[in-house]
Order: C-alpha cells, then sequence, then structure tokens
C-alpha cells in the first residue's frame, strides 16, 4: 500500500527524504554532523505542526489510512483473543469485531469498529459502517461479558451506522437505541475509547461507558465536517469551517465534559508508530480498569446514569 502524505506532513516528509539520501553516501562521506541538524530540524518542525493541528487537520489524521484498527490493538495488546460471531438474528457483521481476550492479568470483553486496508477490504468491512446486526451482535457480546462477569472495552472507530435501505429496514435506529439502553444498565464496567472516527449514532451505538477515553487526534461528533457543511452551506467547500464549528476534537471534548481523558499518539500521530500506541493504549486501559473493577455493579450503573445525565444542561 503506497503512503499516505497529508499536505501539511509534506514538509516533513521532504526533510525525511532528504536525510535518507543523506544516509547513503554517510560511508563515504563525513556529514554525520550534517545529518544530525537536519534530525533536529526534523524534531521541531513535526513538534511545531502537530502542536498547532486545525480541527480539520485532526479530522484528517483521525482518518489516515495507515492508522491501526481494532484488530490491530487486540493483537499487539492482548493474549488469547477469540473472536465470537453472528447477533443470532441475521448475519455476522464485518464491521463491528469483539471476543474476550486477556490483557495482561484481566479479563476482558473487547469490541470495536473494524475498517479495511484496501478496496477488497473496505468492502469486506464496509467501511467500518455497521449495520443493524453489528450492533446486535456488539450487544450479544456485551451481555455476555455480563453473564461471565468480565470488564467490556470498546473500541470507536466510524464514519457512522450504514445507512442503507437494508439497514434502516432491519431496525438501525432501534438497534443502537437497545444498545444505549442496555449498555446503561450493565452490571460490569464498560471502557471506551474513541482510536480515530467517532462519527454520530453509529460511534454512540457502542459509545456508553463508565469512563470515555479520546485519541489525542480522534474527532467525536453527531456529524462529520463535510454532511455538516453540505447542510449549512449546500456545499462541501466549508468542512473546514464546520469543523472548527462542531468542536470535535479531544480537547474541545475533554473541555465539554464528554469526554473523561485524552490518550497521547506518538508524534505525528498512531499511525507514526503501531507499537507505541499500543503500548500506550494498553497501559492507560489497565490504569482505567484497576479502578473500575475495585467498584461494586450498582455503583457502576448509578455513576454511568449520572455521568451521562449531566450532559446536555445548560444555563440561559
Amino acid at each position: 500500500m503506497a503512503k499516505t502524505i497529508l499536505e501539511f506532513e509534506k514538509p516533513i516528509i521532504e526533510l525525511e527524504n532528504k536525510i535518507e539520501e543523506m544516509r547513503k553516501f554517510e560511508g563515504t562521506l563525513d556529514i554525520s554532523d550534517e545529518i544530525k541538524k537536519l534530525e533536529e530540524k526534523v524534531l521541531l518542525l513535526k513538534k511545531n505542526i502537530y502542536d498547532n493541528l486545525t480541527r480539520w487537520q485532526k479530522v484528517q489524521l483521525a482518518r489516515h489510512p495507515e492508522r491501526p484498527y481494532t484488530l490491530d490493538y487486540i493483537y499487539m495488546m492482548t493474549q488469547d483473543f477469540i473472536e465470537l460471531h453472528g447477533d443470532r438474528y441475521f448475519s455476522d457483521d464485518h464491521a463491528i469485531v469483539g471476543g474476550f481476550a486477556k490483557l495482561d492479568e484481566y479479563k476482558i470483553m473487547m469490541i470495536g469498529h473494524q475498517k479495511g486496508r484496501d478496496t477488497k477490504s473496505n468492502l469486506y468491512r464496509n467501511f467500518g459502517m455497521a449495520n443493524p446486526e453489528g450492533y446486535r451482535k456488539a450487544l450479544r457480546l456485551m451481555k455476555l461479558a455480563e453473564k461471565f462477569n468480565k470488564p467490556v472495552i470498546t473500541l470507536l472507530d466510524t464514519p457512522g451506522a450504514y445507512p442503507g435501505l437494508e439497514a434502516e429496514q432491519r431496525g438501525q435506529a432501534e438497534a443502537i437505541a437497545r444498545n444505549l439502553i442496555a449498555m446503561c444498565a450493565l452490571k460490569v464496567p464498560i471502557i471506551v475509547v474513541i482510536v480515530g472516527e467517532g462519527a454520530s449514532g453509529g460511534a454512540i451505538g457502542i459509545g456508553i461507558g463508565d469512563r470515555v477515553l479520546m485519541f489525542e487526534n480522534s474527532w467525536y461528533s453527531v456529524i462529520s465536517p463535510e454532511s455538516c457543511s453540505s447542510i449549512l452551506w449546500r456545499s462541501w467547500d466549508y468542512k473546514e469551517q464546520a469543523a472548527e464549528a462542531l468542536k470535535l476534537t479531544a480537547p474541545d471534548l475533554l473541555e465539554q465534559g464528554i469526554v473523561d481523558r485524552i490518550i497521547p499518539e506518538p508524534l505525528g500521530g498512531a499511525h507514526r508508530d503501531h507499537i507505541l500506541m499500543a503500548a500506550i493504549l494498553k497501559d492507560t486501559l489497565k490504569q482505567e480498569l484497576a479502578q473500575l473493577v475495585k467498584t461494586k455493579p450498582d455503583k457502576l450503573i448509578q455513576n454511568r446514569y449520572e455521568k451521562f445525565g449531566k450532559m446536555g444542561k445548560f444555563i440561559e
């Protein structure tokens, strides 16, 4: 797969390519000092660019095709993963995956959206857009986790629930609504992590939790910037303004009380270092689990209701 370079990353890539070219001559010419200076310049440039990203640029990073997806994190972080299939009503939705796994000393249920890496796998995964059977499968797995008293971890990364006619005929809205009700009352700890895109009902369908965490370069909103632009301006050309108005980045949502914690990414984004990103996520999840597993089920449910009940209040 060809490397994807975003527009704001081009100055960094140009310098990195120059360093690679210079390394070819390192054995014949004494240019180590020049290379070191360029490396320092690249690091400074990266910090300057990535510390000052616009909201739209963060949306672009969240969609980067080389970012790790749910199954990547599962295989890098956990042991003994057993994927479970099917909703026991209609079919198995490949846009949502899940199963039991071990996160070191914790036995957990992991569920998440799954995108593809190329055209064939994206068609197989429906570009990470789940049908009703995907949400019903997720609910079945959460109920199974509750039965065996295992914490649930969900990873959100979807451009939205599938909006096709067949999905609506099979009860897309009802499936998502049923999940919201069930997750509010689930008697085991739930940790939600927005690892990429968190769009609308497609994300919230597995997004109710005791702790809601968000990657540094992810976004979470009721609508995508492009769709917002098309509604307000009748054109996608104003997507950058829409992203600014929606305030959909991690710092925005932490300030609003929608998420509880921001998970830092490697410099340049999660796609730059999959292994390091998985290690950061694993450490964060273990910290959160250590606190949540000590909480009694009734208290978990009470805290969950209070947490989400506070959202949406305003004073005129």
